[in-house]
């Protein structure tokens, strides 16, 4: 949050437009205003790649607003790995990965013989057979209410049957007005509208990635969501749903700044023709041949002091990230800001291990998110510690009213923050 004086000017009179907004709709709203009632309505926002400190990193005026009149914590503490399907399903689950399944964004299952994989071209994120638990929206569907999600990843897929009322299959094409556009477009649906929202925004990550996170270009892309934030808010407010919503606000994980002088050569202690390796950095997922797994585990232990190495079930506990079949028999991890790759990718591609990266230790800072709720459901002016993913989903529930199913989060965590 830089300060200055115009920045504070821009945040005061922001504010101040949000509340006339808010007083002018609900006046509407007594002649021909959205008939909301007492039906819960929650927006639920994605930023990915926002790391905590990216508030420091630009001026952010709508984002101080919101929290001016919310709730924020400290930090988000995502689950590892710190990867963008992991992270979004516990989120939406309230489960580690191990217990949801969905433990990378690129996995191998030896049940299936398949791999998963993201991107345009992928059919795997549309399969409902790779997703365990169950979303919110599936929660929420199942107890009677209409739900929406404009990108999330995994709600696209048939899950215990059940995919939201309205969902779109990802798209990174379509534009940020676009998708707000929809959005509104949910809220202006009347008694049917509905009351379960969701909204994915790429932007900061994809740039994070390209240039790193302490780049010109990263601070222009934060300046960018707070823009269309702000066009979000306005609009909500002129709809009349200034007072009616509950919008919270998260993002998956941080991002950490790579170099070509910190990559970790396996190929220089291992024969990678007796390993298959389903991820490479900075969390490796490797499978050895048979027969080979002792072998390999002895000789990458301790052969380098930025990579700790792991056999499938001794990885740390506060992980959770040691039971689930899909997990493979060895798994290696670089410390923070170190790649893990070899010797004929590097040389083949020189642009590559620039840039920013993320899939560290949760507990490692440039890891972690952000978390602001604002609304009739929570107080305001608030901050509270960091706290874990895994508990949003428990949150979720208690502001819609909602059963929660069986997850491992708890509500509680959320004591200080809501009403």
């Amino acid at each position: 949050m830089r300060v200055n004086n115009l920045t504070y000017l821009i945040k005061i009179s922001l504010l101040i437009l949000l509340l006339f907004l808010a007083k002018a709709c609900e006046t509407v709203k007594e002649a021909s205003g959205p008939d909301v009632g007492h039906a819960p309505l929650l927006l639920l926002i994605s930023i990915d790649g926002f790391a905590y400190d990216y508030f420091d990193k630009a001026e952010t005026p709508t984002l101080d607003s919101l929290i001016d009149v919310g709730v924020k914590a400290e930090a988000l503490i995502p689950v590892f790995p710190s990867k963008t399907f992991p992270n979004h399903y516990t989120q939406v689950t309230g489960l580690y990965p191990e217990n949801h399944g969905i433990i990378s964004n690129r996995m191998f299952d030896p049940g299936f013989n398949q791999y998963f994989t993201i991107g345009s071209e992928s059919s795997s994120t549309g399969d409902g057979k790779w997703y365990q638990g169950e979303p919110i929206w599936v929660t929420a569907r199942t107890q009677g209410m209409t739900t929406a999600t404009m990108f999330w990843p995994g709600s696209d897929a048939e899950i215990k049957g059940i995919r939201p009322n309205y969902y779109y299959p990802y798209n990174g094409a379509v534009s940020p007005d676009d998708r707000i556009e929809q959005v509104l477009m949910w809220m202006k649906m009347g008694t049917s509208r509905p009351q379960l929202i969701t909204l994915y925004f790429e932007q900061v990550d994809r740039v994070g990635h390209l240039h790193g996170p302490n780049s010109p270009a990263v601070e222009s892309a934060i300046s960018a969501i707070d823009g269309y934030l702000e066009k979000l808010m306005k609009s909500i407010a002129l709809l009349g749903f200034a007072n009616k919503v509950n919008v919270m606000i998260v993002s998956d994980h941080g991002m950490a700044a790579q170099s070509r002088e910190k990559v970790i050569f396996l190929d220089d202690y291992i024969d990678l023709a007796m390993v298959e390796v389903v991820n490479w950095s900075p969390v490796a997922e490797l499978i050895p041949v048979s027969g080979k797994e002792a072998q390999l585990y002895r000789q990458l232990l301790e052969v380098h002091p930025h990579l700790k190495v792991y056999r499938k079930g001794a990885l740390p506990e506060r992980w959770h990230f040691n039971y689930h079949p899909r997990i493979t028999p060895i798994v290696a991890v670089a410390d923070a800001g170190w790649s893990i790759g070899s010797r004929i990718y590097f040389e083949a591609h020189p642009k590559a291990y620039k840039g920013g990266t993320h899939g560290y230790d949760p507990a490692v800072p440039a890891m972690q998110g952000i978390f602001i709720a604002l609304g009739p459901s929570f107080q305001s002016g608030v901050e509270t510690s960091a706290v874990e993913a895994v508990h949003l989903y428990e949150l979720m529930c208690a502001v819609l009213g909602l059963i929660p199913a069986e997850n491992d989060g708890r509500l509680d965590v959320w004591s200080s923050v809501l009403n």
